[in-house]
């Protein structure tokens, strides 16, 4: 497949601004964007060894930063789209951030807070597992902040990528789709497997329990928070060699459009001499 593929997949898989999000409607399986299993993972391994290529010159030019973020329900594949996306890369110019059940400090400040300090510096990737957007997801469907107060949380939310983004940060924003067979397959899987286990959080059960609540959550996350700046893609995420391939197809084409270049030196390397 050409490298400028990538632009297929990404206008495929976005949600347009303005564009109303239906979860219905777009297949978690996404079978059409990459029917052969070995072609797909052969293009993750090159795409894999570009985007470590690329962070390398983002870092050593040091004036932007891209913030990958990852959204999706339990046992979409978050973690998984990490080491599969970004295994090639080098530590020192990737960062990654999981958002878990905020802290003490963090309840003590404003929802925001917590993104703001995790934001990559410049020249670093920054990936969040989960994201700002568990407190319109699952504080909305748990009621863990008044109605209220979590609808003007989108406006703010756009408002801050905007931020970001005009600051030099160019937001990648992924929902990772799976259907609800899926998520009862890996969550079984989860409980079959004894180095599995421990990732199982009777918890989920619940979450489980309130699926199409959620459905609806991402659905309105989606629609109002899916603009110019910072579009949201949702990525077919039942098979998860297809959703690795996708998302690193996407984060190739969007470094490589960015261009980033190793910096002139400021001195001429012909005249030194090492002795």
């Amino acid at each position: 497949m050409a490298n400028d593929e990538w632009t297929h997949f990404d206008a495929a898989l976005r949600v347009a601004p303005g564009e109303k999000a239906r979860l219905s409607t777009r297949d978690p399986l996404g079978e059409a964007f990459a029917p052969d299993r070995a072609a797909a993972e052969a293009r993750l391994l090159k795409d894999a060894e570009a985007i470590d290529l690329l962070q390398d010159r983002l870092f050593a030019e040091g004036r932007r930063s891209v913030l990958i973020v990852l959204q999706g329900i339990d046992t979409s594949g978050k973690d998984g789209t990490v080491r599969g996306v970004f295994k090639a890369c080098g530590p020192l110019g990737v960062r990654v951030t999981p958002f878990g059940r905020p802290t003490e400090t963090e309840l003590a400040q404003d929802y925001l807070w917590r993104a703001h300090a995790a934001c990559p510096p410049k020249g670093m990737i920054g990936i969040w597992n989960r994201s700002h957007y568990e407190d319109v997801l699952v504080v909305k469907v748990r009621g863990l902040a008044p109605a209220e107060a979590v609808a003007l949380r989108y406006d703010q939310i756009n408002a801050f990528e905007k931020h970001l983004a005009e600051n030099g940060v160019t937001i990648l924003k992924f929902m990772l789709h799976i259907s609800k067979d899926e998520q009862k397959r890996r969550l079984q899987d989860r409980l079959d497997d004894p180095a599995k286990l421990w990732k199982f959080n009777p918890g989920d059960l619940e979450d489980r329990k309130s699926w199409s609540q959620f459905e609806a959550a991402y659905e309105e996350a989606l629609t109002r928070c899916s603009t110019p700046h910072a579009p949201w893609r949702v990525v077919p995420a039942d098979k998860k060699w297809r959703r690795n391939m996708l998302i690193a197809s996407i984060v190739r084409g969007v470094l490589e459009a960015m261009a980033p270049q190793y910096p002139k030196p400021s001195f001429d390397p012909r005249a030194i001499t090492i002795t």
